[in-house]
């Protein structure tokens, strides 16, 4: 179902009523009681204490919590001179519907900046809003993208598939791409609501890799915003990841086809500017049942392990054979062999026309017998140290690309025979 417009009657009269804005904050939202009331304090702080001179819209951009969220966002007061909206989106269920009522919100307040913070933040502070604001309203950039302090194992996504995939595919080192928290020009959030997306899985878990990647290919001006320790509710990559894993590689995989012609000529990869918080802090831990992960793994090997042979390469499926032999305390799935697996798996999807859920779902224990290796390989580090360690793997995937676009062409030559031959 098409639908033109994530902003139900209420809130785009609401809209009118305020007319404009300087600044648009927009808080997607979904059963977030717990924390909604604090984001929605630092947020209404650190307008005021940055920019109270300018107009600015707090739009809470509720997915239809269940619980009483937006009863607390809408108890709390904010600072005079702030309007604040708290609002049920219209459209499929899913961030990706919310994002794009804020959008909405944002292009038609015609507001210079427009930010983006998640619901389930504990660490945030008044300043986080200068940190994503500033660079739109005082240095010229379009798309600001978050940097901050994690705990090593929270971001077990970011750090073994989407950093390494949005460094080496498109040359940017944003070391944030799928992270929450970001700000856009007016400009940019009227290219996000006119592209075709809204209704697709794209708009559920895959939207953040799709903005970035976006910004990217559309030659916006990019830069990081370093906002300090994020501390949110974290979730164990064993138990909660597997849907998340899911739906964002298939969107990377998706936006590596549209996009082909872009990143096939691209090799290494340039910094960005980063702005915001120059201090630096160790992160709250975040638990991981290790031996779980392994197990997890062991499972999917004994279920799959037919097909991965017809997936991968020999000597890439000998690999991970030998893998699932080794006992726990030695468990190691080598980096070079991950680079080779998803390179791999990237080409695969590409050359599939059909299955591709399918696909994406039977290495899914892959990527928890990588996330298991990170953590062996960094439980005696701090995360500055293991940081290193991510750097060091996203070079092995920029150094491998010749060998990604060999596959992707070759798997393609194939499938385009197999075609003719039907």
């Amino acid at each position: 179902m098409q639908y033109d417009t994530a902003l139900r009657g209420y809130t785009s009269k609401r809209i009118e009523e305020i007319e404009s804005a300087d600044i648009l904050v927009g808080i997607p939202c979904y059963n977030n009681e717990k924390t909604i009331a604090h984001v929605v304090q630092m947020v209404t702080h650190g307008l005021h204490k940055h920019y109270k001179d300018r107009r600015c819209v707090i739009l809470v951009a509720d997915g239809g919590s269940t619980d009483d969220s937006r009863e607390a966002a809408r108890e709390f007061e904010i600072k005079p001179w702030q309007e604040k909206v708290i609002s049920i989106y219209r459209g499929p269920g899913g961030k990706g519907t919310a994002l794009r009522s804020v959008f909405e919100a944002a292009y038609r307040l015609r507001v210079q900046a427009c930010a983006v913070v998640d619901s389930d933040l504990r660490s945030i502070t008044p300043d986080w809003i200068r940190y994503l604001m500033e660079p739109v309203l005082e240095r010229g950039y379009q798309f600001v993208a978050p940097v901050y302090v994690r705990h090593k194992y929270d971001g077990t996504i970011t750090n073994n598939i989407v950093y390494n995939l949005t460094r080496a595919l498109y040359g940017k080192r944003i070391r944030q791409p799928i992270g929450g928290d970001f700000a856009i020009t007016r400009d940019v959030a009227k290219f996000y609501i006119d592209q075709d997306v809204w209704t697709t899985e794209v708009a559920r878990f895959g939207i953040d890799i799709w903005m970035t990647t976006n910004a990217i290919t559309q030659d916006f001006r990019i830069c990081q915003s370093n906002l300090g320790v994020k501390i949110h509710d974290a979730k164990d990559p064993g138990q909660h990841l597997g849907p998340m894993f899911r739906q964002v590689v298939w969107t990377v995989f998706s936006l590596m086809e549209r996009y082909e012609t872009h990143w096939k000529g691209i090799r290494g990869s340039e910094p960005l500017e980063t702005f915001g918080y120059e201090g630096s802090a160790e992160p709250e831990p975040v638990s991981v049942n290790l031996e779980g992960l392994i197990q997890l793994f062991r499972t999917g090997y004994q279920q799959f392990s037919s097909l991965w042979r017809e997936i991968f390469c020999p000597d890439c499926f000998s690999r991970i054979e030998s893998c699932a032999r080794m006992k726990s305390e030695a468990f190691h799935l080598p980096t070079d062999v991950w680079v080779q697996i998803l390179y791999e798996l990237a080409a695969t999807f590409h050359s599939w026309t059909v299955n591709r859920d399918q696909l994406v779902d039977l290495v899914t224990p892959l990527y928890y017998a990588r996330v298991a290796t990170f953590v062996r390989q960094t439980w005696e580090m701090s995360s500055l140290e293991a940081e290193i360690l991510v750097e060091e793997q996203a070079l092995r995937f920029e150094e491998q690309k010749d060998e990604l676009v060999r596959i992707w062409e070759e798997k393609s030559r194939e499938q385009a025979l197999k075609d003719q031959a039907s």
